[in-house]
């Protein structure tokens, strides 16, 4: 009984997390800017806390293209593990009709780990090329809530960081 109330403490406490973002055109400027950053947590027996923040700067090429730079950084520690990851690329993303979106995006990620049980430590590097698109709606004068998916086509089932290939995205867009 114990397990199975730890189990889903674990499970329901995941869930605390908080995520912000965005992109900024200034004035007439074709420059973006924006990024995100989240938060989370969880109790029971392997409780931890983690933290990432992903600045992005892109620039408008044409009313519906936009490429740049995007950089990541994610912070994990828990009772038994530790690890931070650092990735950092391109990206493009092609908007059509004011509610749809494409995306591609390249990032070579530098990962650190630690096991605080054993004290042994790993580091490695790892490519990620995320291609996907979702729906915006808009939510106010040139602001987007946008809902979509991106996929690893270089992710590996067992030779990776990263636990799947897909990664849902929701967030907000200023400016576009």
């Amino acid at each position: 009984m114990k397990k199975i109330i730890l189990s889903l403490l674990i499970a329901t406490s995941i869930g605390l997390s908080a995520q912000i973002g965005g992109s900024t055109q200034i004035g007439n400027s074709k420059w973006t800017f924006g990024g995100s950053a989240g938060i989370s947590g969880g109790f029971g027996s392997n409780s931890g806390f983690g933290i990432s923040v992903s600045p992005r700067v892109g620039y408008k090429i044409s009313e519906n293209v936009e490429a740049g730079i995007l950089a990541g950084f994610n912070f994990l520690n828990t009772n038994y593990y530790s690890s931070t990851l650092f990735g950092i690329g391109p990206f493009a993303n092609y908007y059509f009709g004011r509610n749809f979106y494409l995306s591609g995006q390249f990032q070579e990620f530098i990962i650190n780990q630690k096991d605080k049980t054993t004290g042994q430590r790993n580091g490695f590097d790892e490519a990620a090329l995320f291609l996907g698109g979702g729906y915006m709606t808009r939510i106010g004068n040139r602001s987007y809530m946008q809902l979509g998916v991106m996929y690893n086509v270089l992710w590996k089932e067992n030779n990776s960081i990263f636990s799947s290939g897909f990664v849902p995205q929701i967030g907000f867009v200023f400016g576009l």
